[in-house]
């Protein structure tokens, strides 16, 4: 397949219902490649959508926190091409944000602290699923070929796979009492507790993982993420931060509610978490957080709450969701919207540095990419991360295979609750290896 020193571009049309076709076979396409980045919107309909899907293969370039390359490199990396850049950031690399905080716990999954690629190859579909554009540093019409081409081999069967909690229930209920310890004597107003479930010497394939996963929970910011050795499969509904033009926003979850298969009774689940009082506290909470961390890098009086307590639906769970925006501050790096908001105050709590302090101290394992992000940014500057939640980490080198969940806790939070909310979570997960 010969090369070109520039990107090139082709649109090719799709005919109704081909695009679920077109994205399996773009998948298989891509496992050969040791990098790559899937996300899929699966269909939900959003007024900030720009893609129904993305696919991002090959690196032509890269940065990454190995080589001590930080969210200025980033910058630095984008005004010098302008191009796609497909990655993540740990959560762990708020040790890199925050002076003194620190991760003392082992890493597993082993993916960098910050990692971004520019693709080779860039695949996307519209929202409208009427054409495929593919972008290309290869001829386009060929690497078109190529997927619609490619074989879509039998899938293997996913093991049967029994996982190992760093916490029990009666570790985990003292934990939360400890947490609202904290809470009572004035050292946090929420935070965010999460528990890890792992097995060792699994031997899977995670595409499979991922298929699986998007077909019980599809999700809004679903990801499939390779990079060498490292695997995620994600099946988020969480926005941390988008960009469009100079326009920032972020989608804070705050707020779970269990589905009945009982159409009465799942309207009733709905209404009951769009009122409730402790859900609605923690998300005004998380709200005042992000505005606070938004207008650090906006302008001045143009922060807003597009949306508050909105209820959407999604296979397993209800979720309460707000939306805030800002408009960045003119002649800043659009870095500093990251630098600012990362980690996302849904997956710490408030005050954001404190808990992050308690996080340590009382989870068991490092976050690593789980409360992290994954997303692209375009060669017009604009970009758009998730939050990563519902979501498995596997590490081929090691066979090592982890999820963790958990929620936010505030002083009127029930410790055996909260471990049940815990659980609906991590079944989520796991019952994909049933």
């Amino acid at each position: 397949m010969s090369t070109s020193l520039h990107r090139q571009k082709i649109e090719f049309p799709i005919g109704p219902h081909e695009a679920g076709n077109i994205k399996a076979r773009m998948l298989n396409w891509s496992q050969q490649f040791s990098i790559l980045l899937y996300l899929d919107s699966n269909s939900y309909p959003s007024v900030y959508g720009t893609y129904e899907c993305l696919l991002a293969t090959g690196a032509r370039d890269s940065i990454s926190s190995v080589n001590g390359e930080d969210l200025s490199s980033l910058s630095a990396r984008y005004n010098s091409h302008k191009d796609w850049l497909f990655g993540h950031i740990n959560y762990d690399f708020k040790n890199v944000l925050f002076n003194k905080l620190h991760s003392d716990h082992k890493a597993t999954s082993q993916f960098p602290q910050l990692h971004f690629f520019v693709p080779e190859t860039v695949c996307h579909i519209n929202p409208a699923q009427t054409s495929l554009t593919i972008e290309s540093f290869y001829d386009p019409a060929l690497v078109y070929d190529q997927i619609i081409n490619w074989e879509i081999a039998a899938a293997p069967a996913l093991p049967k796979v029994t996982f190992t909690s760093l916490f029990n229930k009666e570790d985990y209920v003292a934990t939360i009492e400890a947490l609202r310890d904290h809470i009572r004597e004035g050292d946090c107003y929420e935070i965010n507790f999460c528990n890890k479930g792992y097995c060792d010497d699994v031997l899977l394939d995670p595409l499979e993982v991922f298929k699986a996963l998007n077909e019980l929970s599809p999700a809004p910011f679903a990801a499939y993420y390779k990079l060498n050795g490292q695997y995620m499969a994600c099946a988020s509904p969480e926005r941390y931060l988008k960009k469009r033009g100079s326009k920032i926003l972020s989608q804070p979850i705050k707020g779970t509610a269990k589905r009945s298969n009982d159409p009465s009774a799942d309207n009733e689940i709905r209404e009951q978490l769009r009122n409730d009082v402790k859900e609605r506290a923690e998300n005004v909470m998380i709200v005042d957080l992000v505005r606070n961390d938004l207008a650090k890098a906006c302008e001045v009086g143009s922060i807003a709450v597009d949306e508050l307590f909105g209820i959407y639906t999604y296979p397993q769970v209800h979720q309460m969701i707000s939306t805030v925006s800002g408009h960045l501050k003119a002649d800043t790096p659009f870095t500093d919207a990251i630098h600012h908001s990362f980690p996302m105050g849904s997956m710490t709590g408030a005050p954001k540095y404190k808990v992050m302090q308690l996080i340590e101290q009382h989870e068991r394992s490092q976050r690593e990419l789980f409360s992290g992000s994954v997303g692209y940014i375009t060669p017009a500057g604009d970009f758009d991360f998730n939050v990563i939640i519902r979501s498995l980490f596997y590490n081929a080198d090691t066979h090592y295979l982890s999820y963790q969940t958990g929620g936010a806790i505030t002083y009127d939070s029930i410790p055996e609750q909260e471990w049940e909310e815990m659980r609906l979570k991590a079944w989520a997960l796991e019952r994909i290896f049933e």
